[in-house]
């Protein structure tokens, strides 16, 4: 493998405290990520949908992402990242406390709206974070300083991950079963599954509602410090087009955009239906959320252990690296079955965990910085493979069974051609980087 030099600062110390601040940031959309995951087994059993309707809930959230990343982006390059920010963390509390109505009106749909002005915030959040941590520091240790920041992203995750595993999940009544292993709730007559209905519902409602009230606090911390606007140029005179023109004739950044989507696809459909591959096992959804949180273990210790090794090689040959590894282990998951294809599936987390900011770092690399704000969000927007893909893996996953394996196994060949897309770029990258 080839070496970096490892002279500049990580971060640079003046900016140091606003470095800590947006940090948090990464934590508090972790959270709100993976503490959704699981919202698309609950609603499947509760409001008795098929799996391909249910992960609608994947498409709604990341919808949001591809409508406001580029409107988020305008507003800073006009504005400030600071005020980013905090319109950010505003759409982030409003659509947490959506969920109150949506409980009450026991609609799904409503679910679904709150989920998409929720994450209207978090596409002002991360269009807004990801490059202020690129810009506090020298560019040779940008992709670093980035993979270091959002390390702290899985800490988030983890933490939502066990307010669905050990709160919210083991609430839901739906999810009782009896001594054969059957649910109980789809027997139950319409009246007590009406009352059961209204018990989960708001089960699932009070998390968001107290992440809400966390959001408006940061909100408060935000307002009262000052964040450095780091862009390079004077934010009153902007120039789009020729910022299109110039991100356009970038073929690392013109292709990572790309990669980016298709990661994130892979990503949200390996974590999104964990679930389904373990209840296909006869394991529980409280017990098979375990698994996601195992994963998410291994993607925070990938987070770090990556980190530390950007400081001897290039983040292009780790890419390809890590990407063949998450090949490797996809198929496992795929051709064998029980407990192992299950580990093979939760050992694909150590291997994305550093595909995010790594591909995000690259193809920001040779963006100049007063193009950077709009060339993030169109990263931020390639979120939307995570609205696209989980739908499409939810119908194969209602097929029951493909070409005579089940079809939650073969439903992972959709995550499997992504990783190939990313190793190819990885590949390509590492190329440039020589």
């Amino acid at each position: 493998m080839e070496r970096v030099s490892n002279k500049s600062k990580l971060i640079d110390k003046r900016y140091l405290l606003p470095f800590v601040l947006v940090t948090s940031l990464f934590a508090l959309w972790g959270f709100a990520n993976d503490i959704t995951n699981p919202m698309v087994a609950a609603f499947q059993t509760l409001m008795e949908l098929p799996a391909s309707e249910a992960a609608l809930v994947q498409f709604a959230f990341y919808g949001g992402y591809a409508t406001m990343a580029v409107p988020a982006a305008l507003f800073i390059r006009r504005y400030s990242y600071k005020r980013g920010i905090l319109i950010g963390l505003g759409l982030y509390a409003l659509g947490a406390f959506l969920f109150i109505p949506a409980a009450a009106n026991q609609s799904f749909a409503f679910f679904c709206v709150s989920l998409y002005i929720l994450t209207f915030g978090l596409a002002f959040l991360e269009t807004t974070a990801n490059p202020l941590i690129l810009s506090l520091g020298s560019r040779e240790t940008a992709t670093r300083r980035l993979n270091l920041a959002q390390a702290f992203n899985p800490i988030g995750s983890l933490l939502g991950m066990s307010v669905a595993s050990l709160v919210v999940l083991p609430g839901l009544w739906s999810d009782k079963r009896d001594a054969a292993g059957d649910l109980i709730y789809s027997n139950l007559p319409a009246a007590e599954q009406a009352a059961i209905r209204e018990h989960d519902l708001a089960i699932i409602r009070d998390p968001y509602v107290a992440l809400g009230v966390v959001v408006l606090i940061i909100f408060i911390v935000f307002l009262c410090v000052v964040i450095p606007n780091l862009q390079g140029q004077k934010t009153v005179r902007v120039n789009n087009i020729a910022t299109l023109k110039n991100l356009w004739r970038n073929k690392p950044y013109r292709l990572g955009v790309v990669a980016q989507m298709f990661y994130v696809a892979a990503q949200i459909m390996v974590w999104t239906f964990i679930i389904q591959y373990a209840d296909n096992l006869g394991i529980n959804k409280a017990s098979a959320q375990n698994y996601n949180i195992c994963a998410m273990l291994l993607f925070l210790c990938g987070r770090f252990v990556t980190t530390f090794f950007m400081r001897f090689f290039k983040s292009g040959t780790l890419l390809a690296v890590f990407g063949f590894g998450a090949i490797i282990a996809t198929l496992g998951a795929i051709c064998i079955e029980g407990m192992v294809g299950l580990y093979c599936l939760v050992a694909i987390s150590f291997f994305m965990s550093l595909m995010f900011p790594t591909i995000y770092g690259i193809a920001l690399e040779n963006v100049s910085r007063e193009d950077t704000s709009l060339g993030a969000a169109f990263l931020v927007m390639a979120i939307v493979g995570g609205a696209l893909m989980p739908p499409l893996q939810g119908m194969v996953i209602d097929q029951g069974t493909v070409f005579g394996m089940p079809a939650v196994n073969f439903s992972y060949s959709l995550p499997l051609v992504c990783f190939v897309i990313v190793t190819v770029y990885a590949l390509g990258c590492r190329k440039i980087q020589k």
